[in-house]
């Protein structure tokens, strides 16, 4: 089990979690039927012919370098296959982006070839579509790591939900991380409208719409939006987990959805409770 983390509050605040700064440390489908064969095309397969509770991120060993060079074979490795290990791998991912030593693992030619035939990857993440915030670099992740889905203000739709569910139960994923960021645009602007009453264009609106449950009217400016924020992961996250396939699989241990916050000024994710 994962320990729970104390509440983040403010943009500025830092995770005070023993540990949060420490140096932390493909499968071909033989398809069978229409419902095999979509699986296998929406997992990238080639094919031929016919309940954890929230916590800090932990601490381990920093592992080796995943980086592989162009004339060798992908490394044999154990990947991470339980929401512990996933959030132990982000953790360390994370602190090689903040300290500015990215390994940018899992890019070379003959990864790139293996996964022709396949992908595994070990966690999802669910983030807004903020160019400043890509899992990818933030968690200093490569090719078949992650799984990810950016709506704005990570609002979550159907489609968006049909995304986050097809990595959970179609290619057991076992980590969903719904990630938002300081200075999120679309809380600012479901605040702003909130306070205003102005309406937005179409879309924009939904996206407003979709947010609003979450202000914060207990504090006023800045403050409120950063407390949004927060609230709006929490919201995403509670949603994902209402849905009776995701709340089945993380009843039975194999899944764990967790709300994370990135912070721009200090590139570090902050685990929420």
């Amino acid at each position: 089990m994962i320990p729970d983390a104390a509440p983040h509050r403010g943009d500025a605040a830092e995770a005070t979690a023993t540990g949060a700064d420490a140096d932390a440390p493909i499968f071909r489908a033989k398809p069978r039927g229409r419902r095999s064969l979509l699986r296998a095309a929406l997992a990238g397969t080639a094919v031929l012919g016919g309940g954890l509770a929230v916590g800090a991120f932990p601490a381990t060993a920093e592992t080796v370098s995943r980086s592989t060079p162009a004339h060798q074979a992908p490394p044999t490795r154990k990947r991470p296959s339980t929401a512990d290990e996933a959030l132990k791998e982000l953790s360390q991912g994370n602190r090689r982006w903040r300290t500015l030593h990215e390994k940018h693992p899992d890019e070379g030619s003959a990864l790139r070839k293996a996964l022709t035939t396949g992908q595994q990857p070990f966690a999802l993440v669910l983030g807004c579509i903020d160019s400043r915030v890509p899992p990818e670099l933030v968690f200093d992740q490569g090719l078949g790591d992650l799984m990810t889905v950016r709506s704005a203000g990570e609002v979550l739709d159907q489609s968006v939900l049909g995304s986050v569910k097809y990595g959970v139960l179609e290619l057991n994923i076992p980590l969903v991380v719904v990630l938002g960021h300081q200075s999120c645009g679309a809380v600012k602007a479901a605040v702003a409208v909130d306070e205003s009453g102005e309406e937005l264009p179409s879309g924009i609106q939904y996206i407003a719409d979709e947010i609003a449950p979450a202000i914060d009217h207990s504090v006023t400016g800045d403050a409120r939006v950063a407390a949004t924020i927060d609230a709006n992961i929490r919201l995403v996250r509670s949603k994902v987990m209402a849905d009776p396939d995701v709340a089945a699989r993380q009843k039975a241990g194999k899944v764990a959805v967790v709300g994370a916050r990135y912070d721009l000024t200090t590139q570090r994710v902050h685990l929420l409770k």
